[in-house]
């Protein structure tokens, strides 16, 4: 195996580089085209990094969950689950952090960059109440970039595609090890 060990060797193997309509499309703050985005997606890979290492979970609820507080602040309310707060543990330790968005039957994946810090206000976490339910914190992102990630990945997947649906009753459950 042959182990790429240089930025030079990388960069030599992707050659030539990016074209500019892959770099033209990072912006420092929220613009009319991708406030439609982030209010269309019902679902998120939240990724995070701390001292134990790195993580990446699945957020998701209506679209809009996430909400636009500003054209550089994005809140994510972080609904009940297992209670693992891999995530939280390493927001606390580091701020760095990544929303990237998914929009079912689309190709299209946003990516939203930042450091992130976690709200218990009390009025901030009413605000995001489901079902007379409050989130225990909010996940505020402060925006250090956005883009459109490439499409090719969810395209060759096929994801959206109901002949590709794997049975479930196929996988092993999460309480099996």
């Amino acid at each position: 195996m042959t182990t790429i060990t240089s930025l030079a060797e990388l960069e030599a193997l992707y050659s030539p580089a990016p074209v500019a309509a892959s770099t033209v499309k990072v912006a420092p703050a929220m613009t009319p085209e991708y406030r439609r985005l982030v209010e269309a997606s019902p679902f998120v890979a939240l990724a995070t990094v701390g001292p134990e290492g790195l993580d990446c979970s699945p957020r998701g609820d209506q679209p809009g969950f996430v909400r636009i507080h500003d054209d550089t602040t994005l809140m994510m309310p972080d609904r009940r689950g297992n209670n693992r707060i891999d995530s939280l543990r390493n927001i606390v330790r580091d701020p760095r952090c990544a929303f990237l968005f998914l929009l079912p039957g689309s190709g299209t994946t946003f990516r939203a960059n930042g450091r992130a810090h976690l709200s218990a206000d009390p009025q901030l976490l009413e605000s995001f109440a489901v079902e007379e339910k409050a989130p225990r914190t909010v996940i505020v992102l402060e925006i250090e970039e956005l883009y459109f990630q490439c499409a090719r990945a969810i395209i060759r997947s096929e994801l959206w595609n109901p002949a590709r649906h794997i049975d479930p009753r196929t996988l092993p459950t999460p309480g099996q090890s």
